[in-house]
């Protein structure tokens, strides 16, 4: 059962509006007239507050959907009317009021799920709530009995893994590593390539294979490609769901130093894929694809390609000067030690990178081949500047890119900033990372032009 389409949130929006008109009930007329008056204007002051409390703290320029918008006025509404109907009122009015309170709340959530995608179905959200996992799904004394069995299954199986935390003392939840059927085959396993896949700013590490389709889509492609497909490691680099890393080394978290230095070597040292960094890759949405181009020209000697899809220009948390507050405790040159326009013009040359800009806009597909030809200033005016014109951001990013000798494209995929949408671009730029990784039995497929 789908939760961002069909029935079910219909279903509640109905009885959403219907607990609210028998809330108000039969008044006079002034009285009606005093009351509708009073909620639409709670409603209102309630969605302003919202919306610029959302903007203060640089969670997004623009609001969710139009739809969530409409559910946060109805219930700033049904609040005021519950207020209302409270004094004097019968206790089922009351209640009813009450429960319509609740209900609106529920559509609101449900509308911003809808906007983002988190949660596809209610399997993806039951999963979630109670922790039950799909059989693919195990823990590592799992995977070991397996492994002492010869087991060799036939899809990939997704490992729950608890990583320690002794370079970076990043406080994480468990994290998820996804093995191909190939892997299973030796002993010692083969050395893969691997590929670090980073969600959005409110995340769990499930989030990807779940609402992102990631599972579906890696399997698919190593069931073409004699079961083998890159080792993919999805990182918690939040910590919590409201803990906005982006990335960073900073009051929230020494989350760069947790992804580079605790999983990355966990992952080369419990899987036995390649160290390589020709074989490593990164991939992410939203600021998770801020995260795989930060990660990226900050550790050439780590990583080789990444997949960025809906990302910003660097870490932020707001404006400029927000950002360096929130995210470095006020320090500006720890906020330059993670920019990166900052790092790719102090490191130059990037002599084996390439990346994949995607973005969930109509856009021309734009290739750049790697040159040392400077970019003129004018081009990407404006780079500290938070937008969320996500082409222009990726034209900006693979025009410097470029002049710095890193092969670049940006391509646009179907769809809007959700995570169903951006599973659509991780699985379009799938073969090219791939084969650019050097996974057995897969072809180099060059960049989009």
């Amino acid at each position: 059962m789908s939760l961002t389409s069909g029935w079910v949130p219909i279903t509640f929006e109905i009885l959403a509006l219907a607990a609210l008109i028998f809330a108000v009930g039969r008044q006079p007329r002034p009285t009606l007239l005093r009351w509708v008056t009073i909620a639409l204007l709670a409603g209102v002051l309630f969605a302003v507050v919202v919306r610029v409390s959302v903007k203060y703290q640089g969670w997004s320029e623009r609001a969710a959907s139009v739809g969530t918008v409409i559910w946060v006025v109805i219930t700033g509404f049904a609040a005021a009317i519950m207020i209302l109907a409270w004094r004097g009122g019968c206790w089922r009015r009351r209640i009813l009021s009450m429960v319509a309170v609740l209900l609106a709340v529920v559509c609101a959530f449900a509308q911003l799920n809808i906007a983002t995608g988190y949660f596809p179905t209610v399997q993806a959200l039951w999963q979630r709530v109670t922790g039950s996992e799909p059989p693919q799904w195990i823990d590592e004394p799992a995977l070991a009995a397996m492994r002492a069995n010869g087991e060799q299954p036939t899809r990939g199986t997704i490992v729950w893994v608890d990583i320690p935390r002794d370079a970076s003392g990043f406080g994480h939840r468990r994290e998820l590593v996804y093995l191909p059927p190939a892997w299973f085959r030796s002993d010692p396993p083969p050395q893969l390539p691997a590929v670090m896949a980073i969600g959005a700013e409110f995340s769990h590490p499930s989030d990807w294979p779940e609402s992102g389709g990631a599972l579906e889509s890696l399997d698919e492609f190593a069931a073409f490609h004699h079961g083998y497909a890159p080792v993919v490691v999805f990182p918690d680099a939040t910590g919590a769901f409201n803990n906005d890393t982006e990335c960073v080394n900073g009051p929230r978290g020494n989350a760069a130093d947790h992804l580079t230095k605790d999983v990355r070597p966990y992952v080369v040292s419990h899987f036995g894929v390649s160290a390589d960094p020709a074989n490593w890759g990164l991939a992410g949405w939203s600021s998770g694809g801020t995260c795989a181009l930060m990660l990226a020209v900050r550790n050439p000697e780590l990583f080789s390609a990444f997949v960025a899809l809906d990302g910003q220009l660097g870490p932020n948390s707001g404006t400029r000067d927000q950002t360096i507050a929130r995210l470095f405790g006020g320090d500006a040159a720890a906020w330059a030690a993670f920019d990166p326009k900052t790092l790719i013009e102090k490191h130059g040359r990037y002599d084996n990178m390439s990346a994949w800009l995607g973005v969930s806009e109509k856009t021309p597909t734009v290739h750049r081949a790697a040159s040392d030809v400077p970019v003129d200033p004018n081009a990407i005016a404006g780079w500290d500047q938070y937008s969320e014109e996500h082409a222009a951001n990726a034209n900006k990013l693979c025009l410097l890119l470029s002049a710095h000798n890193a092969e670049c494209a940006v391509v646009s995929y179907p769809g809007s900033h959700t995570f169903p949408a951006a599973g659509v671009g991780f699985a379009d730029a799938l073969p090219w990372l791939a084969g650019r990784l050097g996974t057995p039995h897969s072809e180099q497929v060059p960049l989009p032009r």
